[in-house]
C-alpha cells in the first residue's frame, strides 16, 4: 500500500471533533493572568494613564479606580506609575 493508497482510500470515515474551547480565564498570548471573568485587556502605551485608558474604555475617566483596583499587583502601590507594555486587565462594570 503505497501514499496515494492511503489517502484515497475510502474506508470508514468519522468527522473530526471540534477543539475543546478553553477555559474561562488562564492566561493570554504572551503568557499574562487573566482570571475567569475579569473582563478585556489593555496593553499600555505611550502617553497613556489610567483616567485615559478609563475614558476609552468605559467613556468615563473617573473609572480609573476599578482598573488600578484590578491590576493592583501590576502597577504596584503608585497610580501614577503605569509603564509602556504592561498588560492591564479591564474589569467589566
Amino acid at each position: 500500500m503505497g501514499l496515494l493508497d492511503f489517502l484515497s482510500d475510502k474506508g470508514e470515515q468519522k468527522p473530526v471533533e471540534p477543539a475543546a474551547k478553553p477555559a474561562a480565564g488562564g492566561t493570554d498570548f504572551f503568557g499574562n493572568s487573566n482570571p475567569a471573568g475579569t473582563g478585556e485587556t489593555y496593553t499600555v502605551v505611550s502617553g497613556d494613564s489610567l483616567s485615559k485608558i478609563a475614558k476609552s474604555q468605559y467613556g468615563d475617566a473617573a473609572k480609573w479606580h476599578q482598573i488600578y483596583e484590578a491590576n493592583k499587583a501590576i502597577i504596584g502601590n503608585n497610580p501614577d506609575h503605569i509603564e509602556v507594555g504592561q498588560v492591564l486587565t479591564i474589569p467589566s462594570l
